[in-house]
């Protein structure tokens, strides 16, 4: 398997980088790399402050698996730009000194601060040390430059600031940012001392919702759907030394059909340089290309392997900035050779990837922590939910209304999950010199990631929130990154462009917005089906979902329902996509599929797998049965009650004892003629015996016999989908239109219920043997 440096975790400072492996064979560029740049990644030391107390952790509402792994010394300690690694670098994060501010302060030059911060964790965190609300704030620390880095240039990078930032060294004022989701640096050369007693003061001023900025889901207020805020650092701080002439930026793009890769190099003092970008499998040179900096370089990728879900593999990437022969800078990076597209297929528009129709499954991810709340506590926790969609068998995530460290991206590019970019939303509508902001954000967001083959599509608004011009700027987004796909407004409030058409629907699956000839269609949101864990609750007692089942197996039983009825959609609609509310629970919200805490499961995981397997694939995802058409009677197989029948009665339908001895009238009514579904004629439908052309349907959860209005609801609801039954013997019907909803006898009344839903007749005791039926002989001849 391909091994990247930032597989490694960093070394004791004690180990020390060795020019050749044994045998003297020598090392490749990236595994001397990975040597050279070890040898550097253990964190430098803070100066004591004189006042402030050691680090420690607040207690968080709920710990993670991870919450006791972090500790002063080791606060993300991992290469934080795995697309753009130099082989020298020093980690800033760690204890720094922190203090509230207000406005007009004077920086507090050469003063130590009250109090200690654990960066780069966002001051409300437990793990941050402070866990308070502030709205302006200082941080400070001290640092070493080394001697070795004497005769470069010193970049001071941040990750990310929440919102605007202003930084010192050395009293020298290097630069100011705003924008609390993109990355940005300073050149802090001319700023520096020799030796030791460097000082940096950072400045912060976060408004959150009660600016215009894009913020997300934060709030000041939080509450509902809305979460805790997080400010001030909240990414890695680092620094790293480079050549006057040196790389600022790579964006690579693949070209499968070209079979090349199209490279661009940005640069800084790069006046007479060339830039030469090479492409490996490994040890393999692939093709190699120069050019001009700032142009497209055209690099040969004859007969790419393709990066997808199921094979993401990665090129190693290495590009040099050269003066004549000499190399003035060096970077290397990685590619996905892979297209994303849309495409006509058997007459639909679908979302392809690499030419083909790949049914995109995923949920949610929003990308907060009980502990660290934007920020995760460990690169193994950063990991950890990409990781559990994949487990579930999802190959796609929608990353929502955040943006996270390149490391998560890097992850899924290695992990082989396809991912649904949001930007971050305003939380109100914009005055002109926030929309300017908005849109340059935008800009940054999607450079910035531009070269991350995981990224399948960009989403600049979602259900209205701070929404404007959408259609402009769908466009624009378009325009900047023709090479991905871009879907206006994800929920509602549809520009009407771009190569997709979302819908949200609650709990769904329901019926989302068809396909059109120039767009795909998705269910860009659905599900939220909620269920309480003791013990792993936020705010016990508080949570909430769309709708709260009972426990596991009635939320695993929804669920593969609801996938099912996904699968009738991609057929009837033609979606091509659809993403469940959600793979954790956040704060309040309880309708994730794991707690919020990561530490249980709420599902069946071979089951929810399964489903989605079977649903990519194009499989059943639930196995059909197959019914005797012509007449019938349906018959309760719940233990006590197996001498009952499904009957109407003043059009209701009920279950009643029928034996030789009823009246005929009795016998009449618990007798259906089963005929393929109205709807589907995959399905069924049930119809009277003695009253021609009316059927049993569902209105209101209340199963009754009723004659067809000629609408296409009534149709759906008078369809069942038959499967076998779920108590393991005889057959269950699922509804056509609502498929995670049985055909349910309750107290002698025919509900369409799900299993473990709020109502009584869905209560989860009984359940599958009172949805399951026997099809007998009709008492009627």
């Amino acid at each position: 398997m391909r091994r990247f440096p930032l597989d490694l975790d960093p070394p004791s400072p004690s180990d020390e980088p060795r020019p050749r492996l044994r045998g003297g064979r020598r090392r490749s560029p990236l595994t001397a790399l990975v040597a050279a740049a070890a040898a550097l990644l253990m964190p430098l030391t803070l100066a004591s402050p004189a006042q402030a107390a050691e680090w420690e952790p607040q207690e968080p509402p709920l710990t993670t698996p991870w919450t006791d792994d972090v500790s002063a010394d080791n606060a993300l300690p991992e290469y934080p730009r795995p697309q753009m690694v130099r082989e020298e670098w020093r980690n800033l994060n760690g204890e720094w000194e922190w203090a509230p501010a207000q406005e007009g302060e004077k920086p507090p030059f050469g003063e130590s601060l009250d109090r200690t911060i654990l960066v780069p964790y966002p001051v409300e965190s437990a793990l941050s040390g402070i866990a308070e609300d502030t709205d302006r704030m200082w941080y400070r620390r001290t640092f070493t430059v080394p001697d070795s880095w004497k005769g470069r240039h010193v970049k001071l990078n941040f990750d990310a600031v929440d919102y605007k930032a202003e930084v010192w060294v050395n009293g020298t004022r290097v630069g100011a940012h705003r924008g609390g989701y993109d990355r940005f640096t300073f050149d802090i050369t001319d700023a520096l001392r020799r030796g030791e007693g460097n000082e940096i003061i950072v400045g912060v001023h976060d408004p959150t919702d009660s600016g215009q900025q894009a913020v997300g889901k934060q709030r000041n207020d939080p509450g509902g759907i809305f979460y805790t805020s997080y400010s001030g650092i909240w990414q890695t701080v680092w620094m790293e030394p480079v050549a006057p002439a040196h790389t600022t930026r790579v964006d690579l793009t693949p070209d499968v059909a070209g079979e090349k890769l199209d490279a661009v190099v940005h640069t800084a003092g790069g006046g007479g340089v060339t830039a030469q970008v090479t492409v490996r499998d490994g040890q393999n040179v692939v093709g190699r290309a120069r050019g001009k900096p700032g142009t497209k370089i055209e690099v040969p990728v004859p007969d790419a392997r393709l990066w997808s879900p199921d094979d993401p593999f990665l090129y190693d990437v290495d590009v040099e900035l050269k003066r004549g022969s000499k190399v003035r800078d060096r970077v290397e990076s990685y590619a996905g050779m892979r297209s994303v597209g849309t495409e006509m297929v058997d007459g639909t528009r679908r979302m392809v990837l690499n030419g083909e129709y790949v049914f995109q499954m995923g949920p949610l991810d929003q990308g907060y922590w009980p502990d660290g709340i934007s920020t995760a506590p460990t690169d193994e926790a950063l990991r950890s939910d990409i990781k559990a969609a994949k487990d579930l068998g999802f190959n796609t995530i929608r990353k929502h209304v955040k943006v996270e460290p390149d490391r998560w991206y890097y992850w899924a590019d290695r992990m082989g999950m396809l991912v649904w970019q949001d930007m971050p939303s305003m939380a109100h509508s914009p005055d002109e010199a926030a929309k300017d902001r908005y849109e340059h954000e935008l800009r940054e967001m999607v450079d910035q990631h531009r070269s991350f083959p995981s990224i399948t599509q960009w989403i600049p608004f979602n259900e209205g929130w701070g929404q404007y011009d959408g259609a402009r700027i769908a466009d624009e987004v378009k325009r900047m990154d023709p090479s991905r796909l871009v879907t206006g407004a994800s929920g509602w409030y549809d520009t009407g462009n771009g190569d997709v058409v979302d819908s949200h629907i609650y709990v769904g699956p329901g019926d989302p917005t068809p396909a059109t000839a120039s767009r795909a269609s998705v269910l860009g949101e659905y599900g939220g089906l909620g269920l309480r864990v003791e013990g792993h609750e936020w705010s016990p007692g508080d949570g909430f979902g769309y709708e709260m089942v009972s426990d596991s197996a009635s939320l695993t039983s929804r669920y593969v329902g609801l996938t099912a009825g996904l699968q009738r959609l991609e057929r009837t609609n033609g979606i091509s996509a659809a993403i469940y509310t959600e793979i954790t629970d956040v704060e309040n919200e309880l309708n994730g599929l794991w707690t919020y805490d990561r530490q249980q499961i709420k599902v069946d995981e071979d089951r929810i797998r399964a489903a989605h397997e079977d649903l990519i694939a194009g499989r059943p995802v639930i196995e059909p049965a197959d019914l005797p058409t012509g007449e019938h009677s349906l018959r309760v197989t719940t233990p006590g009650y197996d001498n009952r029948y499904i009957r109407h009665q003043d059009a209701l339908g009920f279950t009643e004892v029928v034996e030789e001895s009823s009246s005929d009238l009795l016998k009449q009514d618990a007798t259906w003629r089963i005929v393929p579904g109205l709807a589907d004629d995959t399905c069924y439908s049930l119809e009277s015996a003695n009253y021609p052309d009316e059927y049993l349907r569902h209105r209101a959860s209340r199963v009754r016999r009723e004659a067809s209005d000629g609408s296409e609801l009534f149709r759906e609801d008078a369809t069942w989908c038959a499967e076998p039954g779920l108590s393991g013997s005889g057959v269950s019907l699922r509804s056509y239109n609502f498929p995670d909803q049985y055909l349910r006898h309750y107290d002698s009344e025919l509900w369409l219920a799900g299993v473990g839903g709020p109502e009584p007749y869905e209560t989860a005791q009984l359940f599958d043997e009172d949805a399951t039926w026997a099809i007998e002989e009709p008492w009627a001849s």
